[in-house]
């Protein structure tokens, strides 16, 4: 007998099946979808996640008001109770929305240079590290709460956040649980549906206050333990339970990298790049918003899977090693700019802030600048402390190759200047049409490039606006390639602090050049030239 629910317009709703036919192993025994036809995107094929005993739940978002009809289809087809089961879904218009669901899921830019939302709203990705954030050593709801509060109130937008199978522990380590346990039982013969029920609350809160989740499967080193039945199987019942929420998928973190202890590093590598292909497909498949997918990879995100078609995103992990890993961001952005299939690319990991007893708030100002003006789609801070929740009473200790990295608390990790500074940072190119720049190294002179990589950067959109990065430098430098008759209203920004300090009016000389004013402090200013009248 059809039944009637009602949802409201944008919000995940989720609608439960109880099977009457008890199986002995319900999470490998059956697995259920619900077609659902919908009044603006014809049908959508949703799959159900395992909630426990013998009962399945599916989510479901409407974007449009009206009445949705669904339909499941179990793998049991004898089971009437869950196959053949039909009902409507009517979704009210809320006029009250979060703008975030509002907007819908983020997406890639028609230029595949970019995000935007569904309503073509440009999405800045602006990214930050909880690796572990999903584990009881960020105490929910106060902790995780507090953390979510100061990152909204500096302008991230996208929180990386690992769905129980971590980095830097061995498997089942107790550093890795939540209130309910493990996502896995030891054997991996079944998944632990009250891990996942705690891990809702919090991915569910993110969402509430506007910031993306960027869910990373699992560490990759994981494939050979689980196999690759297993990682699907745990693929979809991500999939499952968020597919119909904002968020970004990351297949697993370090793609390539076998366990730090792996006793055949070269097969499992070669396994991970396999699986992590198939996993691709499949999420692809069965996602029925096809949220945009990428690895977290040990350098390059594309040469973690046989194809680099598979992804739609280029994520890059460039380096811990401060000034001297600079060189190695800038030519890695550069060169995931320019290659083909073209997709939006941005650094995932680099130089965690304190890490090392480095990398302080200056360098986070120069990687974030110098990626952003080289092309990138984005950013992803990260802070030595946060991305394994260090506590005061309880550090997170080794990692499996025998050495900490480092104990700061997240208490204190999360008021280092760098998050602030970068956030101002994101706060100033949406002043403009941020998504409309184009790199322009060599509009600037001198200019950064991968070889000296700690010299000013600049993009710019032709006519309109230049935005420059000047690194401390003795001499001032030289704009170049203006466009004659045009006038344009000149600013250094301190980037620390979004003050501003005009310049006046600078166009033109007969070279087409402007030699910019010598600043006030010796430190970096970002240089702005707007056309006036703009």
């Amino acid at each position: 007998m059809a039944t009637q629910r009602i949802a409201l317009q944008y919000h995940p709703t989720e609608l439960a099946f109880e099977s009457n036919r008890a199986y002995a192993n319900p999470f490998n025994d059956i697995e259920l979808d619900v077609v659902f036809t919908c009044p603006d995107r014809g049908q959508l094929r949703a799959p159900a996640y395992w909630s426990g005993g013998q009962e399945w739940r599916v989510r479901f978002v409407g974007r449009t008001p009206g009445d949705y009809r669904y339909r499941t289809e179990c793998t049991d087809k004898a089971n009437a109770s869950l196959h053949g089961v039909e009902g409507t879904l009517r979704v009210d218009a809320y006029d009250m929305p979060n703008p975030l669901l509002m907007r819908g899921s983020v997406r890639i830019s028609s230029d595949h240079r970019h995000f935007e939302h569904e309503d073509s709203t440009p999405f800045l990705w602006l990214g930050d590290t909880w690796w572990m954030g999903l584990c009881r050593r960020l105490a929910w709801p106060e902790e995780f709460q507090q953390l979510t509060a100061d990152r909204v109130a500096k302008g991230f937008s996208v929180i990386q956040i690992v769905a129980g199978l971590y980095p830097d522990m061995p498997p089942f380590d107790e550093r890795g649980a939540n209130e309910a346990g493990f996502p896995w039982k030891p054997d991996y013969s079944q998944i632990n549906p009250a891990y996942f029920d705690m891990a809702d609350l919090r991915i569910q809160s993110l969402v509430r206050a506007g910031l993306v989740p960027c869910i990373v499967g699992f560490w990759s080193y994981f494939i050979p333990w689980m196999g690759e039945r297993r990682v699907m199987q745990h693929w979809r019942n991500l999939v499952a339970r968020y597919w119909a929420y904002p968020v970004f998928w990351c297949l697993g973190g370090e793609g390539l990298m076998p366990y730090y202890l792996s006793k055949t590093p070269k097969e499992d590598a070669e396994l991970q790049k396999k699986v992590l292909s198939e996993l691709a497909r499949y999420v692809h498949k069965i996602d029925p918003a096809r949220h945009p997918l990428t690895v977290h990879p040990t350098s390059v995100g594309r040469e973690q899977v046989e194809d680099p078609s598979l992804i739609d995103f280029d994520m890059l992990q460039t380096g811990h090693g401060g000034p001297s890993s600079v060189p190695n961001t800038v030519a890695k952005i550069t060169e995931a700019v320019a290659k083909q299939p073209r997709m939006p690319a941005l650094v995932g990991e680099v130089n965690y802030e304190g890490i090392l007893e480095n990398s302080r708030q200056e360098i986070q100002r120069l990687i974030y600048w110098s990626c952003m003006l080289s092309g990138a789609a984005g950013h992803t801070y990260g802070a030595n402390g946060i991305w394994q929740l260090n506590r005061p009473e309880r550090p997170f200790g080794p990692s499996p190759h025998g050495m900490s990295w480092g104990d700061t608390p997240w208490q204190e990790a999360y008021r280092l200047p760098g998050s602030a500074h970068i956030g101002i940072g994101k706060r100033l190119l949406e002043r403009w049409q941020w998504w409309r720049l184009e790199p322009h190294p060599e509009w600037i002179e001198p200019h950064g490039m991968p070889e000296n990589a700690v010299q000013p950067y600049c993009a710019a959109i032709p006519g309109e606006l230049r935005i420059c990065y000047l690194p401390p430098f003795w001499g001032p430098p030289v704009v170049k390639a203006l466009e004659r008759g045009v006038s344009y209203r000149a600013m250094y920004i301190n980037p620390s602090d979004g003050n501003e300090l005009p310049l006046g009016k600078a166009s033109a000389n007969d070279k087409g050049e402007w030699p910019c004013p010598k600043a006030p402090i010796f430190r970096d200013w970002v240089l702005v030239l707007e056309r006036e009248g703009r």
